[in-house]
């Protein structure tokens, strides 16, 4: 049975606050990026996790490289927390994820939109056929 852990950390970027969620399972990270408008409560982001959490779109799911760890004791873990709250941004792995994620969107969309294009073509070639047709029969 492989040991799962997740952090879910709001932080200030650019104009937005956004929540970072990040999830190790079974050797395997997978980050998803929130978008919140103004500064969320605890309480706003405790009923946006328990509503959207089938929702949320996680990146592609990449390999941890971490050993197994122990869990903290409860001062250690006050500690490392009040750390974290310190630093100034989400983990290389985290933003390296989400460019994975970013990376797929794009591709989807760019196929979406090549299938749009061809069957737009498609159907402008099958309309000149059809009037060219109908001046070749006459009145």
């Amino acid at each position: 049975m492989g040991c799962a852990h997740s952090r879910f950390t709001v932080l200030f970027e650019g104009p937005f606050w956004i929540g970072l969620y990040e999830r190790e399972e079974n050797g395997l990270y997978a980050a998803c990026k929130v978008t919140f408008g103004a500064e969320p409560s605890d309480a706003e982001v405790y009923v946006f996790l328990n509503r959207h959490w089938g929702s949320l779109r996680f990146s592609p799911a990449v390999a941890a490289g971490t050993a197994a760890r122990k869990a903290p004791g409860y001062k250690r873990a006050m500690r490392a927390a009040r750390a974290q709250t310190a630093q100034a941004g989400p983990g290389t792995r985290a933003r390296q994820a989400l460019a994975a994620q970013r990376e797929q969107q794009a591709v989807q969309r760019q196929a979406a939109a090549k299938r749009r294009r061809e069957a737009s073509e498609a159907r402008r070639f099958a309309l000149r056929r059809q009037k060219r047709k109908e001046k070749h029969r006459g009145h």
